[in-house]
């Protein structure tokens, strides 16, 4: 028996399995829920160990890593797997259709937390291992495997713990399933995710609340001066008016503009989706182009003054708001921290105190289309899908893979199997089953075709 085969005959025992799986509240943000994931690491580890992967519980400053590997020959190319075991809080329970942590069958869907998000992406790769150690086909590849569980509250000792295991971590390329296809009727290689920086500015004025009758107007009101200099960060159009902002901006190649025509993308059912009356970006760039690829700033959220119901007639003492700026290769998170504060404190009055408090953040990532990593993966797909993929860029951040890079040096290869529609993070999340089965046969193509890089 070959692995496909293997996998032709196992389809109801890999669903079975990925079900028990399912069933751990794995739950990392919430203390409650410490023992399940410890439970759901060590299940986890066993599973491994039982295919032929050697794994272990390795203890970080939180919730603990799976690790595993299986080193087949050193002139072997050898890849390493991410993806995490925890899950996101169920809540609302209200609004499931079923218990959130017993799985079921409703249609064409697994529904359950986790389905998508990672547990049944991550299983598809778990199943196409035991699909080789199970028939005793040559694996032709080294296979190492690093789970984590805090993904879902932040990886907050994930980048420690790449540090502290340089060695052991090292590998040719990193492969992740954890993201989407284009849509239901495509699949797709993320080639690309944007980088992030997260600051706060912060103006103040009067030590206290001021009654707005007695001094407004010859004191600072610090919302005024805040939506002023809001209003500054941006020109007409539609551009950072940063200073330097776009000094390191790597623009738009021609691989990428020739890939996002190939999409099947309309701006009128983009914004169906949105509830916008009308687009709204910098000028010169197509839709895909401003969320995939060029630098973005955004004001989250403003704080300050009264906000309770009727009028309070104050000149409020302080307003704060948040902002993240998505960022494109080789733009640094820290550099740009850097530049809005030097340039907000340019732009601010004397006659308010202007804090901007400078959270980082991570580096953009992109995969070389010039390499040899993306037409393995557009390859494997092919073969589990039955269509070629297209290859994609990702607006948001994941910044384990900024890690992986800075640290390992290594690219990461985004294969998601699931839908963007496939609830993550909502209630009643699900993942179709005939993706988990392409997923599945695309993950047992992607170790030969990775095989063939260094072959």
């Amino acid at each position: 028996m070959n692995p496909k085969e293997f996998l032709d005959k196992n389809k109801q025992k890999r669903l079975d399995q990925l079900f028990e799986f399912l069933k751990f509240p794995s739950v990392s943000a919430k203390s409650e829920h410490k023992q399940d994931i410890v439970r759901c690491a060590e299940w986890l580890k066993d599973q491994f160990n039982a295919i032929g992967i050697e794994s272990k519980i390795m203890p970080t400053g939180g919730h603990p890593v799976v690790y595993g590997e299986k080193i087949t020959s050193p002139d072997n190319i050898t890849v390493l797997y991410y993806g995490h075991y925890d899950v996101q809080p169920p809540e609302p329970l209200e609004l499931w259709k079923s218990t959130p942590f017993e799985p079921i069958i409703e249609g064409d869907y697994i529904l359950a937390r986790g389905a998508t998000d990672d547990k049944g992406q991550l299983w598809t790769h778990v199943k196409a291992f035991e699909a080789y150690t199970a028939t005793d086909t040559r694996l032709p590849i080294n296979i190492k495997v690093l789970i984590e569980g805090e993904e879902e509250s932040g990886s907050e000792n994930l980048e420690r713990f790449v540090k502290e295991n340089k060695d052991m971590l090292k590998a040719d390329i990193i492969v992740v399933s954890d993201s989407a296809q284009f849509d239901k009727n495509q699949p797709a290689v993320t080639f690309g995710l944007r980088g992030l920086s997260f600051v706060e500015i912060k103006v103040t004025g009067p030590d206290r609340d001021l009654h707005s009758g007695s001094f407004g107007g010859s004191i600072a009101n610090p919302i005024n001066i805040l939506g002023r200099i809001i209003g500054q960060l941006h020109d007409d159009d539609n551009r950072i008016a940063i200073d330097g902002f776009y000094d390191d901006v790597v623009e738009i190649t021609d691989f990428e503009r020739e890939e996002f025509k190939k999409l099947p993308h309309t701006d009128k059912e983009y914004l169906k989706k949105t509830g916008a009356p009308a687009l709204h970006g910098e000028k010169g760039y197509s839709t895909l182009e401003r969320i995939w690829s060029r630098p973005t700033l955004d004001v989250n959220g403003i704080m300050g003054g009264y906000q309770g119901e009727g009028a309070k007639t104050v000149l409020p003492s302080w307003a704060m708001c948040k902002i993240t700026m998505r960022l494109v290769p080789n733009q640094d998170p820290n550099d740009i921290c850097n530049k809005i504060e030097k340039f907000v404190q340019k732009i601010a009055p004397k006659s308010v105190k202007c804090e901007v408090f400078k959270h980082g953040g991570s580096p953009a990532a992109v995969v070389s289309n010039e390499g040899p990593w993306l037409d393995a993966a557009g390859r494997a797909v092919k073969t589990g899908f039955g269509i070629e993929p297209v290859f994609v860029k990702e607006g948001g951040s994941i910044p384990v893979v900024g890690t992986f890079k800075e640290v390992l040096g290594l690219d990461t290869l985004l294969l998601g199997w699931g839908q963007s529609d496939d609830n993550a993070h909502s209630p009643n999340e699900r993942f179709d089953l005939n993706d988990f089965e392409r997923g599945t046969y695309s993950a047992l193509a992607l170790i030969e075709e990775l095989a063939k890089v260094k072959a």
